[in-house]
């Protein structure tokens, strides 16, 4: 049994048993990673796959429980090799940040200045992607950290770290009726067409509580997964926009007025999510630190061999 025989098998139930994609991404041949995987059945002596001619229909019951511990193994393998990187050399490497748009683009940026130069010789990596996208790359091990608001509990393997809490903006046009709205209601809201975000992103279900909760339906007319989307949209006149705090600039956005709507939803917390198999690097630790300087090594490590919560802190300063 090899690594790289695991890594095959691994990559093919990633990519939905398609093995033409699974050797794509490794780089390889379909007729390769086809021989590899009968070798370790026949080592193994269970067929991990169902097949259909020579086409991969299924994965096993066996299968599944071999696939389960063919990640855990290449988690550790991995683990190994930052172990080696880590004594040989503690200020070089790869850090990949799986997020979404509104942490990358206006919580993030502030910290990733602060990292590069404290780390010029760490590689960062940022990948975009839906809250259970970034969550399943770090689950997988293609990413480090996963930096989220919503779907990171859904996944038992990570270790869920609360970094801050932040609320919500009404966005408007200038001279909006709602700038007049004196105290603003989710009522006064419901009356006008909404911009906001895609249901798995960024709070979205406490904004469906809210109204739900006042027996309201909001005319919600456009959602998208980025917040510069919902602004452009506001400026062209399609709706109201109701997005996170952090992601108005009053300087870069002068063609709309904020309204704060704190009051009208429950507050949301940014998490980060890390594997709990996986082995961090020092600098790893203190790009943590750096985002949430709550989350120190020791409470991190702590956190990592147990199942304990550690509580939120308000949005830092750089967000809000």
């Amino acid at each position: 049994m090899r690594l790289q025989q695991l890594r095959y098998l691994c990559e093919i139930a990633n990519h939905n048993l398609n093995l033409s994609k699974a050797a794509e991404s490794l780089h390889t041949s379909q007729p390769g990673i086809s021989r590899q995987i009968q070798l370790l059945e026949e080592e193994l002596a269970v067929d991990i796959f169902v097949r259909n001619g020579k086409r991969i229909v299924k994965i096993t019951p066996p299968g599944q429980a071999i696939i389960e511990i063919a990640k855990k193994m290449l988690s550790n393998a991995e683990s190994l090799k930052q172990i080696g990187q880590e004594f040989s050399d503690k200020a070089s490497g790869t850090l990949v940040i799986a997020t979404t748009h509104t942490q990358a683009r206006y919580a993030l940026p502030p910290v990733i200045k602060c990292f590069t130069e404290r780390y010029p010789k760490v590689k960062l990596i940022l990948r975009q992607g839906s809250p259970t996208q970034i969550s399943t790359l770090v689950s997988s091990g293609e990413a480090d950290l996963a930096i989220a608001t919503e779907a990171i509990e859904l996944f038992q393997e990570l270790v869920m770290l609360p970094c801050y809490q932040w609320n919500r903006s009404i966005i408007v046009p200038p001279k909006h009726p709602l700038l007049k709205q004196q105290p603003l209601t989710l009522e006064a809201i419901a009356q006008y067409p909404i911009i906001t975000y895609d249901f798995a992103f960024t709070g979205r279900s406490k904004i469906n509580q809210a109204f739900e909760s006042k027996k309201l339906t909001p005319n919600v007319v456009l959602t998208a997964i980025d917040a510069d989307v919902i602004k452009t949209y506001v400026e062209l006149g399609l709706g109201i926009g109701i997005l996170a705090k952090m992601a108005f600039d009053p300087q870069r956005d002068k063609q709309l007025r904020e309204i704060d709507a704190g009051h009208l939803f429950e507050p949301s917390t940014t998490r980060i999510g890390i594997s709990r198999t996986s082995y961090l690097r020092s600098y790893v630790y203190d790009f943590i630190e750096m985002f949430a300087p709550h989350l120190k090594q020791d409470s991190v490590k702590a956190a990592m061999k147990s199942k304990r919560i550690i509580p939120a802190q308000d949005s830092p300063a750089t967000t809000e």
